[in-house]
């Protein structure tokens, strides 16, 4: 009698011994067609009872469960250099409406992302590549932010009601023109480089007011040469008597009068926008004729040098007051 819930193989051996003895039997009776030789066989499988398994399934079981476990080892190892070594972060980012996996507690949870905002946790990842930081530009805020509208990111510009982030400015004269020599050495050479918005990420997936708006960022500090001349010119027309500049008619006027209104009217905007008082917004229009006429020009000279002439122009480190 067997069982179906039983493997054939474990059958066999309990019933084999019976069945063994009465097919000899019956076989005897018959004519004895059984030999001494399969006597002998047969009472040496009896003595040396022993299950015997199929070595070629064992050992194609064995390779399933080595190319299965190389597969998740695989499948491990893709995640990490895609997502970065955090296990939390890469449940989450693999979960279909994000959030957090069951079971994290809170202390884990603090660890895993002081271990992710880390300033190392980026490299050698596809994730870094992608939304991280980009690298090789004094300015890589701006770089940065360019390349991932490029990529069709989407960012929102959130004002909490506690500052989410809090530092120190500059607090003379001096350490403000330096900052502001870097971040214009930084826009210009990124305006000399292949990722300037004039021409990089027409494939993409960049908004025209976005490429327009970058543009912006990069192209400011070459605003410094025509307000050099322009700075200049009265000076002259003063110290020689003669006035250089051309009269021009009234369609030119017109356009003279167009152009000064909408730079009133973003000024206008721009001060609505951010909140910020008359006399804070005439402080930084001043600010901006002596940073023009000072550092953005020289920022200019250095990014050309560097760019063009191959010479590495260190900048200097901001020294920032702390309250």
């Amino acid at each position: 009698m067997t069982c179906d819930c039983w493997p054939s193989w474990c059958c066999c051996f309990c019933g084999g011994s019976r069945k063994s003895k009465l097919k000899t039997e019956e076989r005897r009776g018959s004519g004895g067609f059984y030999g001494k030789k399969k006597k002998k066989i047969i009472s040496l499988s009896k003595k040396g009872f022993s299950p015997v398994f199929d070595l070629e399934e064992i050992e194609e079981g064995l390779e399933g469960y080595e190319e299965l476990e190389k597969s998740s080892l695989m499948s491990q190892k893709n995640f990490e250099k895609r997502f970065g070594q955090s296990p939390v972060f890469i449940t989450s980012t693999l979960m279909e409406e994000g959030g957090l996996p069951q079971g994290t507690n809170t202390t884990a949870l603090i660890k895993e992302a002081i271990h992710v905002i880390s300033c190392g946790y980026e490299e050698k990842t596809e994730w870094g590549k992608e939304i991280g930081w980009i690298y090789g530009s004094v300015t890589e805020d701006i770089l940065t932010g360019f390349k991932m509208h490029c990529r069709g990111w989407k960012s929102v510009y959130c004002v909490p009601e506690r500052a989410a982030f809090k530092g120190s400015a500059p607090i003379n004269l001096s350490d403000r023109l330096h900052q502001v020599l870097r971040w214009a050495l930084g826009s210009v050479e990124i305006f000399l480089s292949r990722h300037c918005p004039l021409w990089y990420g027409y494939g993409g997936k960049l908004k025209w007011l976005e490429r327009f708006a970058y543009t912006n960022t990069i192209v400011y500090p070459f605003t410094s040469i025509p307000l050099l001349i322009y700075c200049t010119v009265p000076a002259v027309c003063l110290l020689t008597g003669k006035f250089i500049i051309p009269t021009i008619d009234n369609f030119a006027s017109i356009w003279f009068m167009a152009l000064f209104i909408s730079i009133i009217a973003t000024g206008v905007l721009e001060l609505r926008w951010s909140g910020v008082s008359i006399q804070d917004w005439w402080r930084n229009e001043q600010f901006w004729v002596i940073g023009g006429v000072s550092a953005h020009l020289f920022a200019v000279f250095q990014g050309l040098l560097k760019v063009l002439g191959g010479v590495d122009t260190n900048f200097t480190r901001n020294f920032k007051g702390s309250r």
